[in-house]
């Protein structure tokens, strides 16, 4: 996936209301994903803009929220969600606000395309895909063709990995508990 914005952004927990700085990235195909750090191995929270924003208001738009110490209240990002719940960020900056705002717009509301160079066609990525294949052509004569993948480590299916580990487990003791009494079946 391509990557439109990244950079450092103030966030409030939805329970204690403390500020937190997160790493923020949000890709092409609405994922904005907030992680401890800017090497992005640990994400905390992944939110899918083109399925549940439905505005992003900044600066003086924001009423009764109140911005981090030291940061006026023109650096404040509200991402209002499909079921009332509120997505609360400040920027490091009035300018920096404004441009996470037209980003969060940009990236809720076009559709993702990706172009096949061999077919010359573009085909629609699904909301939800994470494994996109991107091709970019070469940019002279002879040279090599880029393929990028963007595979998100945050989503690896983990339930249906234990619950297959807990099915081969029982299948493998059932196998093993008739396998210890056919011993006694032959006395």
């Amino acid at each position: 996936m391509a990557l439109l914005k990244s950079g450092w952004l103030w966030r409030q927990s939805s329970i204690l209301k403390r500020w937190k700085l997160n790493w923020c990235d949000l890709w092409i195909d609405g994922s904005f994903v907030f992680y401890k750090t800017e090497s992005r191995r640990d994400y905390e929270t992944k939110v899918n803009l083109k399925a549940t924003c439905v505005n992003v208001k900044s600066g003086l738009e924001c009423p009764n929220v109140c911005p981090p110490e030291s940061h006026p209240r023109e650096n404040l990002l509200v991402v209002y969600m499909r079921d009332g719940n509120m997505l609360i960020l400040c920027a490091n900056s009035e300018d920096e606000a404004l441009a996470w705002k037209l980003t969060l717009m940009e990236a809720k509301r076009n559709p993702v395309f990706t172009y096949n160079p061999y077919d010359d066609t573009y085909q629609t990525v699904p909301i939800n895909s994470h494994n996109a294949v991107y091709i970019m052509p070469s940019t002279g004569n002879g040279g090599t063709q880029h393929v990028y993948v963007h595979r998100g480590s945050y989503d690896d299916n983990f339930g249906e990995q234990i619950a297959l580990g807990l099915l081969a487990g029982m299948a493998a003791g059932a196998a093993m508990r008739s396998l210890l009494w056919m011993p006694f079946w032959f006395c």
